[in-house]
């Protein structure tokens, strides 16, 4: 079954809505099964080069929506302390073709050696942490710049 793409708030009144935690990698594998927290074991089917987005309703079924949610990552939390610190990082940051996702206050990058290396060698202030990254994994970029 190939399930369609569907906002949350066009749902029936009345569905219950159960998150599904997919990392940046995960949301790009789109032709497998997956258990929901629920249990519930969901067969996914989308056409290749399909991205899925948090927020997206993979399914309902049974008054039930699943949604993929982004799950917990390895980032660094950067936060620059000026615009033109901001800058020369995510330029840094781009040149070795990550997603550099902006957060609230911090900025947020994909966590690796490499990365840490940079992001020390450029003296700017960051923290490793667990967080939702909504961008794309570090081994894929979209060389037309459009970004996540």
């Amino acid at each position: 079954m190939l399930p369609q793409a569907t906002a949350p708030d066009a749902l029936p009144p009345g569905t219950v809505a159960v998150a599904v935690p997919m990392s940046a990698a995960d949301r790009r594998r789109v032709r497998r099964r997956l258990h929901a927290p629920d249990g519930a074991e969901l067969r996914l089917a989308y056409p290749t080069g399909t991205v899925l987005r948090p927020g997206q309703v993979l399914e309902v079924r049974a008054g039930v929506a699943y949604v993929v949610a982004a799950a917990g990552e390895d980032v660094a939390a950067v936060a620059p302390r000026t615009l033109a610190e901001a800058a020369r990082v995510a330029h840094a940051v781009g040149n070795l073709h990550r997603d550099f996702v902006a957060d609230g206050e911090v900025f947020l990058v994909l966590w690796d050696a490499p990365m840490e290396l940079l992001l020390t060698r450029l003296g700017v202030p960051f923290t490793r942490q667990t967080r939702p990254f909504p961008g794309r994994p570090s081994w894929e970029h979209d060389p037309s710049g459009a970004g996540p």
